[in-house]
């Protein structure tokens, strides 16, 4: 078996003598070979995969300190990672010397095992496992940013080094002009067999009219041209330019380009674009976009809108207007009551995560929000939160309850 992680015993001057801490000791160290653990002899060798420090006793502290101290040479931004126990004063020392760290700014946690055979805290370490290489695995993605941010997402413009040093991915400029100029360059015999299935697969085409449709298939057929040129993962399209310059929108396209796994995000967005990458990555879910349109703390509910939605995501669609412009297409899908994650990610730094879990209790069809809509009411956080303490606009939903591990690999990813 490969070997995930490499762990070290921490000892104390003071180790207790005898045969029942060395039982004791080892029924921790066999739990951890058998995550995929490996002893580690050589403490000063820089590893390309996370390191363990198991605490045996309390007094340890220093002793972490100066392990710590002799890695930080070879790998000053690895985590440090601390597994406590509940015997012979491990907790309390693991407390003491990750306060420690945390104050000397250093990135660290702990698993706590109630046992050798607490198998809930033994998954949560299999979790973080699974996904250390999360950052290795976005810094891997090229997000497109067509066009500018739009001038709306006052709190939602990160510089792209932030991006590309706090969460991984490679940001890729593409220009508005370069996809009108894909879009001219559409042939015409393309688009019939990508229209006839999604007008049939409607329950209702309202507003949009065939030239309309066209429109908003050769913006998508553009789009997947970029995505080939630019090599790109994922983008985001500071789409409402199409509305002004061309009079047609991005919906249909950002939605089925999402449902083929290409993300795309809408209105430039880059904060809510590299969330809806992380979460497609990480829980392998197709995640949905929105406005937090309405809310209601008394009754812990909010609703979500948008005018697009990856089909793939609903139980049925209708074809409407771009409810803002009343032009091109939108999409008004039907999600259905079920469970759901939704997050924000924010701060300067990209740094900071707010996440919820609740069920959708209704879908909406209301003539003065964006086409697709969805009450939610949180049973894991509070929807005032948003008013208090906002991240931005765009939340970004994913079907399912995921937020302990979202919490999980988020806390392991981001110092």
């Amino acid at each position: 078996m490969k070997s995930r992680f490499e762990y070290t015993l921490v000892y104390s001057e003071l180790v207790p003598e005898g045969a029942t801490f060395n039982r004791y000791m080892d029924s921790y160290t066999k739990v951890l070979d058998g995550l995929g653990g490996k002893l580690c002899n050589d403490i000063k060798t820089r590893g390309a995969i996370p390191f363990v420090y198991l605490i045996t006793t309390g007094g340890t502290e220093q002793a972490l300190l100066d392990i710590r101290q002799q890695r930080r040479k070879h790998s000053p931004d690895e985590p440090v990672w601390i597994v406590a126990h509940p015997s012979y004063n491990s907790l309390p020392a693991s407390l003491e010397v990750l306060a420690r760290l945390q104050q000397d700014e250093e990135d660290g946690r702990i698993f706590y095992l109630q046992s050798s055979d607490d198998e809930e805290g033994l998954q949560q370490i299999n979790t973080a496992l699974d996904k250390t290489g999360s950052p290795e695995l976005l810094s891997q993605t090229r997000i497109g940013l067509v066009g500018a941010p739009s001038d709306w997402l006052v709190a939602s413009r990160p510089p792209r080094e932030t991006v590309r040093n706090v969460w991984g991915p490679e940001v890729v400029d593409v220009s508005i002009d370069e996809i009108n100029s894909a879009i001219q360059m559409v042939a015409a015999d393309t688009i019939d067999p990508i229209r006839e299935p999604l007008v049939t697969g409607a329950t209702e085409v309202r507003e949009p009219s065939t030239a309309d449709l066209d429109n908003v298939i050769r913006v998508y057929l553009a789009l997947k041209t970029v995505i080939r040129k630019h090599d790109l993962d994922a983008l985001t399209v500071r789409c409402f330019d199409l509305v002004l310059s061309l009079q047609t929108t991005g919906c249909y396209g950002l939605a089925q380009l999402t449902d083929e796994g290409v993300i795309a995000g809408c209105e430039g967005d880059l904060v809510s674009t590299v969330g809806m990458v992380w979460v497609n990555k990480l829980l392998g879910k197709t995640p949905w976009m929105a406005n937090p349109a309405r809310l209601d703390e008394a009754s812990n509910t909010l609703w979500l809108a948008h005018c697009t939605v990856p089909r793939g995501i609903v139980q049925d669609y209708g074809l409407r207007s771009h409810f803002e412009s009343g032009m091109g297409v939108g999409i008004q899908g039907t999600l259905a009551n079920e469970a759901v994650t939704l997050l924000r990610i924010g701060g300067k730094r990209m740094e900071k995560l707010w996440l919820a879990e609740g069920e959708i209790i209704q879908a909406g069809d209301a003539e003065d929000l964006c086409r697709t809509q969805a009450e939610i009411r949180l049973d894991d956080g509070k929807v005032g939160d948003l008013l208090k303490s906002p991240l931005g606009n765009h939340i970004i939903m994913v079907q399912g309850h995921h937020a302990s591990a979202l919490k999980s690999w988020h806390q392991t990813m981001i110092s």
